[in-house]
C-alpha cells in the first residue's frame, strides 16, 4: 500500500511538473519580445504571439476545466470567441486572418488569464491524486503536447513577423557558422513487411495509430538533409524556371507567387543572405535548406534524380537510430550541423514526405469537438516527419505525423532524399 501511494504521488507530481514546465517554457519564449511584438499578424497563417498565449489557455479551459471542474469560472466568457481556433463544435470563432486586429485584451490581461488557468489546472491535478484512469488525465496530457505545438508556432510566426519588418530585427544573438558538412551517403533498408504507427501506452496523437503492417521494397535513404549549397545548385541550374521539374499546381504557385528561392533568402550584389531568428546573415552553405514548400522539395528531388521518402520509408529507416537532434532546447533555433553517418532525423527541419495525410487503416477520431484536432484535416495535406530546431525534444516521436498543405513555407521544413523503389 505504501508503494502504491508513492507511485501515485510520483505520477501526480510528474504530470504537475510537466504541465508547469510547459507553461513556463511558453512564457520564456516571450522574453526577447517587446510588448508591440505580441500583437502583429503578418499573414493569414501567422497568429500573434498574444493569441498563442491565450489560445493554449483556452484549450485547457474549454476541454478540461469546463468539463471536469464544476466550480471553474472564466475571467471573461467572451475569450472563447476570440481564442477558439478551428473547433466548430466548441462554438463560433473570430476570423483567423483578423487576429492581428485585436488589441484587447491587453498583453498583461492575457498573462493574467494564463495564470488563472494554470492555477486551476494545477489544483485539478492535485485532486486527481495520480488517477491516470480519470478522463481529465488524458486531456491534460493532450493539452501539454498541444501547447508544445504552439511553442513551435510562436517561433516560426514571430520569425515571419520580424522578417516583414523592414528593420529585420533579431530575436536571438548571432548564430555560429556551420562547419563543413559530411558527404551525402545512403542508408539501405531491406525489402520486407514492417509494422508502423504508434503502439503502447505512451502519449501519441490519435492520427499516429492504429499500428498496422506495410510492405516496402528495398530502398536507400539519405544520411542527412539537403544543404543550402546543394539547393543553390538547383537554383543556379534554373530550377525555378524549368517547368518539367514541377507539379502542375506547383508551377502555378511558382508563377503566381514569384518564387525564385526559399522563403527568407535574398540575393544582392554581395551574394545570398538568409533571414534567421538571429537576423540577416550570409547564406550558410553547409546548413540544411529550410522554409521550403512541398512543391519545392518535390521539384528539387526530381532535379537531383531522386525522390522524397514515403512516411512509411522514413519511419522504418528512422527506427534504427536514436531520437536525438538539434531541438529548441539547445537554443540555436536554426538548422545546424550534420553528423557522420545517419543524422538529422530529428531536429533541424521537418522533412517532407510524398505521403498524403490520410487516415491509417482502422483510424477513428476522438469523440466530440476534440476529435477535430487531427481528423478533419485529412485532405489536401502532406505528411512531414522528424522534428525541427523549434520543436521541444520531449515533443518528438518516431511516429509523429506533422502535416501542412503543399504551398506552406513559413515552418522549418526541409528535404531528405531516397533512391530505389
Amino acid at each position: 500500500m505504501l508503494l502504491e501511494t508513492a507511485t501515485y504521488a510520483a505520477r501526480k507530481s510528474s504530470l504537475a511538473e510537466r504541465f508547469a514546465q510547459t507553461r513556463a517554457h511558453t512564457e520564456a519564449l516571450c522574453r526577447p519580445l517587446q510588448v508591440e511584438d505580441y500583437v502583429v499578424s503578418s499573414m493569414a497563417d501567422v497568429s500573434p504571439t498574444k493569441w498563442h498565449l491565450a489560445h493554449t489557455s483556452w484549450f485547457f479551459e474549454t476541454f478540461l476545466l469546463d468539463q471536469h471542474e464544476p466550480g471553474y469560472r472564466s475571467p471573461n466568457p467572451r475569450y472563447a470567441y476570440l481564442f477558439n481556433s478551428y473547433y466548430v463544435q466548441a462554438g463560433e470563432r473570430h476570423c483567423r486572418a483578423q487576429r492581428g486586429l485585436v488589441t484587447r485584451p491587453t498583453v498583461d490581461e492575457v498573462f493574467q488569464y494564463r495564470r488563472h488557468v494554470t492555477d486551476a489546472v494545477l489544483a485539478l491535478i492535485g485532486r486527481l491524486d495520480g488517477d491516470e484512469a480519470h478522463p481529465a488525465w488524458k486531456i491534460i496530457e493532450l493539452g501539454i503536447h498541444h501547447e508544445q505545438q504552439h511553442q513551435e508556432l510562436m517561433l516560426t510566426d514571430i520569425k515571419h513577423v520580424f522578417w516583414m519588418n523592414p528593420l529585420h530585427p533579431a530575436y536571438r544573438a548571432p548564430l555560429p557558422r556551420t562547419p563543413r558538412v559530411p558527404p551525402l551517403q545512403w542508408h539501405g533498408v531491406e525489402e520486407g513487411l514492417y509494422r508502423i504507427g504508434h503502439e503502447g501506452t505512451d502519449f501519441a496523437f490519435d492520427n499516429e495509430g492504429p499500428s498496422h503492417r506495410v510492405f516496402l521494397d528495398a530502398f536507400r535513404i539519405g544520411t542527412r538533409l539537403v544543404t543550402n549549397g546543394e539547393y543553390l545548385d538547383f537554383i543556379n541550374d534554373g530550377g525555378y524556371r524549368r517547368t518539367p521539374l514541377w507539379l502542375s499546381s506547383g508551377w502555378v504557385a511558382v508563377r503566381d507567387n514569384g518564387w525564385t528561392a526559399p522563403l527568407y533568402w535574398q540575393e544582392s550584389q554581395d551574394g545570398w543572405t538568409e533571414f534567421t531568428l538571429a537576423g540577416d546573415a550570409p547564406l550558410d552553405l553547409a546548413s540544411p535548406v529550410t522554409h521550403l514548400s512541398y512543391y519545392e522539395a518535390d521539384a528539387y528531388a526530381r532535379w537531383s534524380g531522386h525522390r522524397l521518402p514515403t512516411e512509411m520509408q522514413w519511419e522504418v529507416a528512422a527506427r534504427a537510430f536514436p531520437l536525438q537532434g538539434n531541438f529548441v532546447d539547445h537554443g540555436r533555433m536554426h538548422p545546424g550541423t550534420a553528423g557522420e553517418g545517419m543524422s538529422q532525423l530529428y531536429g533541424d527541419a521537418w522533412q517532407w514526405t510524398q505521403s498524403s495525410y490520410v487516415a491509417y487503416p482502422g483510424y477513428t477520431p476522438s469523440a466530440g469537438a476534440i476529435g477535430e484536432y487531427n481528423g478533419k484535416w485529412m485532405c489536401d495535406q502532406w505528411v512531414l516527419r522528424g522534428a525541427s530546431c523549434a520543436t521541444p525534444s520531449s515533443h518528438a516521436r518516431l511516429t509523429y505525423r506533422n502535416f501542412f498543405p503543399s504551398d506552406a513555407r513559413w515552418q522549418f521544413t526541409g528535404i531528405r532524399l531516397v533512391e530505389g523503389a
